[in-house]
């Protein structure tokens, strides 16, 4: 969504995209079975926050436990660097959000969709332009959501987007108003306004949550998979409708790895994938953002609890 923290520069880093070889290909088969010797090295890109530092940790741990080398590769705040990072060679590999993914490389055309399924059919092409491979999707999702409080869910009977009202106080990012996945999406797809009672805050962070533990807004647009929700047991409203778009956590690897880790890198990486739900993720980011928990640790322990390492 456009108001996600990842939702980067649209223009600088396409010039640079049209460099990258067009090919396509999702692995060779001849390396499924290759000895651990012969494993290619994968390179994993961590984005600037720490939920892909969590994330990143998770895959590269148990990559490293199925006979792969992995390296750790920090990156900047912005998408446009870490494509560049796969052109250059820095990374093979990261960690991404799908519907984010697919409007950036599309130039925000709008194919996004509620729909997991839908979304990743529209990206894989769009990957395959820039000799990029996308493993399958994760059922966690990072993307703008609209949350309350325990107390003011229960008073105002509150379960879904729809359920809310106009008397409702919401805080949002500055560009709220106009976002489809905001103000503007609540009254064309629900058919509720809440214009006049809208603060505009710092879409999503400590100014937000504040707000809205304080009592100060009703309703707060968060990030699906924050700590914040688990730690103060806020409820996130369910949209039955689909307003708000399928941005499930989808790693991506240059095609030049896919094809060399052939079904034993994608089977290793979808074991991961497979684990992964918002709930696990929001609990996950609570230890790291709240807890101030070391992510090789909460790697570590996510790993250990879910069977894998």
């Amino acid at each position: 969504m456009s108001t996600h923290r990842l939702k980067w520069r649209i223009g600088a880093g396409l010039a640079s995209l049209a460099l990258m070889a067009v090919t396509a290909g999702c692995g060779n088969d001849d390396s499924a079975s290759a000895p651990d010797a012969e494993k290619p090295e994968v390179k994993i890109g961590i984005q600037d926050f720490g939920e892909s530092k969590v994330v990143s940790e998770i895959y590269g741990q148990h990559l490293e436990a199925n006979g792969y080398k992995v390296k750790y590769q920090e990156l900047g705040g912005f998408r446009d660097l870490v494509l560049t990072g796969f052109e250059s060679g820095d990374i093979n590999f990261t960690p991404e959000y799908a519907a984010s993914l697919l409007e950036f490389l599309n130039d925000n055309a709008g194919e996004a969709t509620s729909d997991v399924g839908e979304t990743v059919d529209a990206l894989t092409p769009q990957l395959k332009k820039v000799n990029l491979t996308a493993f399958e999707p994760t059922e966690a999702v990072n993307t703008n959501t609209f949350v309350v409080t325990k107390a003011t869910a229960e008073a105002k009977n509150l379960s879904s987007i729809g359920d809310l009202t106009a008397d409702l106080k919401l805080g949002g990012p500055q560009d709220c108003p106009t976002n489809p996945n905001c103000l503007a999406g609540l009254e064309d797809v629900y058919g509720v306004d809440l214009s006049k009672n809208f603060t505009p805050l710092d879409g999503g962070g400590p100014n937000t949550k504040r707000a809205l533990k304080d009592g100060n807004i009703d309703v707060a647009v968060l990030f699906s998979s924050d700590g914040a929700i688990a730690a103060n047991d806020w409820v996130v409203l369910k949209d039955d409708k689909g307003l708000l778009k399928a941005d499930n956590i989808i790693p991506v690897a240059s095609t030049k790895l896919a094809d060399a880790g052939g079904k034993d890198l994608a089977s290793t990486v979808d074991e991961v994938s497979g684990t992964l739900t918002t709930d696990k993720l929001v609990d996950l980011n609570k230890r790291f953002d709240i807890d101030k928990d070391d992510a090789e640790d909460i790697a570590k322990d996510y790993l250990a609890e879910e069977g894998l390492n």
